[in-house]
């Protein structure tokens, strides 16, 4: 988990000091002061770093590469590193410090575990993120220090191999994605195509579905085979008042020559041409006469019965062009990874092809070479096999080269081995490295760095309060004693039930006729349902539901409890269990947590809600995000939404003005943050039998003894009080982050 933390500060170019922002991760995520509306209202004038993540990925997860793009543009600015990709640093040059806490042996786990031990730290950070597991160093990749085992040479041509295929590191094929999905030998075209089910999942537009009504078929239904023809696909897009349309389509055959290249324009008023990927510009789309509509036409008469569509990320495309095509390769999907996540088509270009696409040099993305790259990678696929891919060792490659490959040429430190040392070193200052002596690792015998090796993670503590303000980059390194690999699984267990339990509620007592279809209609507009069934044991009946969201069962309660429905004063309760004792107070310090100030909750939500709200957004001042969620099975928008502002004020404006009159929206204030969603899909949905205990129950004396100085909660606890002094003895303008990084295995 990382955070980072605001303050003002003055200029830092070659040899002065910048200023920083909030960040924690748990993942990542940013800490601001608690006055922070307050702040931003009061002192209009001065200039302050900013942290934004709004348009972060939905797995809300940072890499370790991608938080090392983080410190590396924290340290030298714009004018000689390139932006992060996944998220915005405003008014770098106003950051004076860095300083990133690493509380080695703690999780996310660890994190909501004791939550409520944690105060400062929920409440201080604003931005909070996931992160992968660690490797076997953990420093080296958030540093970017290049690592000894990985020779840095890329394929020059596609038939070359990689540095890992031809080094002498063991690899585990069998554990690899890639073989676990299509095994060891060669396979024909037609495994490669996505199925009906994988398309579902991927939001791929089928017919049927509510969100594709308006869409147009290809008319390719012939019978497809291993010797079908493949068509590269790309397509880029600009930002409309209704959304996201097509302005270029590039269709390229399997020989490589080009059958389509048009420029569109599209239907509604563009509000941002995305001229840095699309390298579209209002006067390059201006003379442009090509409608949707004729993109589509021409597409249905140059796509022979059996064409199959390559592309990247192939979905936006064919949503794009409200298109529907039943035969697809995805080589985001095809050159599969874990976890659900995907390889980008720049990546694997280099990585597969040897060729460099997407440069930063050019003004945009071309679609023809984009299609033309996916056709090639689908096609060295076919040709070489899931054996020679696993063999290259992509995971490995790819997470070397997001740390380590700069985005742009620009003068200075940017060369493909470049680290967070370097740049130091390249404005004349140094690093400080404050560790235990048993858990010194690569960075301590680093050049420009100052390494002081300490007995005790309360030697750190005071060792941090003298030495952080002389450097302008520190790292601060506590050391805890894990979880155990059976205590770990017993705490996921325990959180997964007591977060379903925390979403469900009971009502009643209803009289015995009482419309079961309107009150299950009723309990539904709170928000989605797992499960609602009748109870039959008390006097009266009851319903126990079990939603999706904590928000939606608490909007239950709120709205409900002591109210008059069919004829009877119900109760709205959750159920009472050692799990839930304290679910009270959690709920209100999730809802003051710094992520989830600013955020709201709707449920009731149309598929058109995203347009309508578009075409109202001058009275919904400060929206920075709106997230709706879809069904991964069916791909259908889920009927509830969350809607990010930038402050408190803002949002709760809009929760007046949709739950009102004129909406007819539920809602409140939101409770829990994205990161959180991603880490609770991840783990599978536990229940028990209401009374049953997850663990015996001890002994008074052995109670007493639990919480003793040792135990895990008093020291969540004690370090979160010590880390909160240190924090707010930094000085003004230091960008500060926590980072959880958990164990090698994944918890």
């Amino acid at each position: 988990m990382e955070p980072e933390r605001k303050r003002s500060g003055s200029t830092l170019k070659k040899g002065r000091k910048r200023r920083l922002i909030p960040s924690k991760v748990v993942g990542a995520a940013e800490a601001t002061r608690s006055h922070w509306d307050l702040e931003e209202k009061q002192q209009p004038i001065a200039k302050k770093a900013r942290l934004s993540t709004v348009l972060f990925a939905e797995n809300c997860e940072v890499t370790h590469g991608q938080l090392c793009e983080l410190l590396k543009y924290a340290v030298l600015g714009k004018s000689s590193f390139p932006k992060p990709s996944w998220c915005q640093l405003f008014h770098q040059n106003h950051l004076k410090n860095v300083v990133v806490f690493i509380l080695q042996g703690l999780s996310q786990l660890h994190f909501y575990k004791f939550y409520l031990e944690f105060g400062f730290l929920r409440k201080a950070f604003k931005h909070k993120f996931r992160m992968p597991p660690p490797s076997s160093d953990f420093l080296a990749d958030i540093i970017g220090l290049q690592k000894k085992q990985i020779i840095g040479n890329l394929p020059k041509a596609m038939e070359g191999s990689l540095p890992f295929a031809s080094s002498k590191v063991s690899i585990n094929l069998q554990k690899d994605p890639i073989i676990q999905k299509y095994g060891f030998k060669k396979v024909g075209l037609t495994r490669c195509l996505l199925t009906k089910e994988e398309m579902k999942t991927y939001h791929f537009p089928l017919q049927g579905f509510l969100d594709c009504e308006n869409f147009v078929p290809t008319k390719c239904n012939g019978s497809v085979t291993d010797n079908s023809p493949l068509f590269g696909l790309d397509c880029e897009m600009c930002l409309t008042s209704k959304g996201r349309e097509l302005t270029r389509i590039s269709l390229v055959a399997e020989g490589g020559g080009c059958v389509m290249d048009e420029l569109v324009k599209p239907d509604n008023k563009i509000v941002d041409y995305l001229t840095s990927f699309s390298g579209i510009t209002k006067k390059i789309l201006n003379p442009v006469t090509t409608k949707l509509k004729d993109v589509q036409r021409r597409l249905k008469i140059l796509l022979p019965p059996d064409a199959v569509l390559v592309g990247h990320s192939l979905d936006l495309d064919l949503r794009a062009l409200k298109m529907i095509h039943p035969y697809v390769i995805d080589t985001s999907l095809l050159y599969v990874r874990e976890q659900g996540r995907r390889f980008k088509l720049k990546f694997l270009a280099k990585a597969i092809l040897g060729k460099d696409i997407q440069c930063p040099d050019r003004l945009g993305h071309d679609a023809t070479e984009d299609a033309r790259t996916t056709l090639e990678l689908a096609r060295y696929f076919l040709k070489y096999g899931p054996k020679k891919i696993a063999e290259l060792n992509l995971e490995a490659l790819f997470s070397y080269q997001e740390s380590q490959e700069p985005r742009n040429t620009a003068e200075g430190v940017q060369r493909l081995n470049t680290s967070v040392l370097e740049c130091l070193d390249s404005v004349g200052q140094k690093l400080l490295f404050l560790t235990q002596e048993a858990d010194a690792s690569a960075l301590s015998s680093s050049k420009n760095c100052q390494t002081i090796k300490c007995l005790s993670n309360k030697e750190v503590l005071e060792q941090a309060r003298v030495e952080i303000p002389l450097f302008p980059f520190s790292i601060v390194q506590f050391s805890f004693e894990p979880f155990s690999p059976n205590l770990t699984q017993e705490m996921n267990k325990r959180i997964k039930i007591k977060w379903t339990e925390m979403s469900t509620v009971y009502a009643g007592p209803f009289n015995k006729n009482c419309n079961l279809s309107a009150l299950k209609r009723l309990f539904k507009s709170f928000g989605p349902v797992q499960l609602m069934t009748l109870v039959l044991e008390t006097h009266q009946p009851h319903l126990c539901i079990q939603y999706e969201v904590l928000e939606a069962a608490q909007l239950a309660i709120e709205s409900l409890d002591g109210v008059l429905v069919e004829g009877s004063c119900i109760k709205v309760q959750r159920p009472v269990t050692e799990l839930t004792l304290d679910c009270d107070t959690l709920v209100n310090e999730l809802e003051q947590d710094s992520e989830n100030r600013g955020t709201i909750y709707l449920s009731g939500v149309s598929e058109t809600f995203k347009e309508h709200l578009l075409q109202h957004c001058s009275i919904f001042l400060g929206l920075e995000a709106m997230i709706l969620p879809k069904d991964l099975k069916s791909g259908k928008q889920k009927g509830y939404c969350f809607l990010r502002f930038k402050t408190f004020g803002s949002a709760q404006r809009a929760l007046n003005i949709l739950t009102g009159k004129d909406w007819k929206l539920r809602g409140r204030h939101a409770l829990t943050p994205r990161h959180l969603h991603a880490w609770l899909r991840g783990l599978a949905r536990e229940s028990r039998l209401p009374g049953v205990r997850v663990i015996p129950p001890p002994s008074e004396q052995e109670a007493w003894q639990m919480l003793n100085v040792d135990h895990p909660k008093i020291a969540a606890w004690h370090w979160g009080r010590k880390i909160e002094k240190l924090y707010h003895n930094l000085c003004p303008g230091t960008l500060c982050l926590i980072l959880l990084p958990g164990t090698k295995r994944v918890e």
